[in-house]
């Protein structure tokens, strides 16, 4: 197998992200946070961007769903194989969806509910209380969506074992089906800031 070619000396210095804003929820201990989106349907919170950036947030309200990526900031340390929640049989860290990776970042798609200046209302929060935001994308059907997609060991791991172990510890199990959420105004009273 031959040698990769070696990057430029300038691209092996390390790589510094300034957060564009702080991530709140009612997640506070990781043992209790829903492992995807999917399973935290109804965990409602907040991404707070910072002044500075908050004219980038112009037309995000046309959007439906936004991608949050994030500095998993309380992760363990790194791993090379681990077993995710979903299934107790090790997986090569790349092949799961686990905090502790070489570069702790991670990626939610949630649901925005509303913008209110430079915050941003969201449903299917499952990030924990306090983490940084480095970036945020519109989800874009157009661009987002793959034909005949698949799903890797995850697909051996049945429905209702998903939703039980993807639910992580929180609340009662998520109903199995597409839920709307409650009226607007409990969802705005219920992630106010304190």
């Amino acid at each position: 197998m031959p040698t990769p070619p070696r990057l430029p000396e300038p691209r092996l210095a390390g790589v510094t992200f300034r957060p564009i804003g702080v991530i709140h929820s009612e997640h506070t201990s990781a043992d209790a946070t829903p492992i995807q989106p999917v399973y935290a349907r109804d965990c409602l919170g907040r991404a707070e961007i910072f002044a500075e950036y908050a004219d980038g947030l112009a037309d995000i309200e046309g959007f439906s769903h936004l991608y949050l990526i994030y500095h998993l900031d309380r992760a363990e340390p790194p791993q090379l194989r681990v077993k995710p929640y979903l299934q107790d049989v090790e997986h090569g860290i790349f092949a799961t969806r686990a905090p502790c990776r070489p570069n702790p970042i991670g990626l939610s798609l949630v649901r925005l509910l509303r913008r209110k200046g430079n915050i941003l209302f969201l449903a299917g929060v499952d990030v924990l209380d306090g983490t940084p935001l480095l970036d945020l994308k519109p989800y874009a059907p157009r661009y987002d969506t793959v034909e005949n997609p698949r799903g890797g060991w995850t697909e051996a791991v049945d429905e209702s074992t998903a939703r039980v172990r993807g639910r992580h510890g929180f609340g009662l199990p998520q109903p199995s089906g597409p839920t709307e959420l409650a009226d607007e105004t409990i969802i705005h009273n219920a992630i106010q800031p304190k």
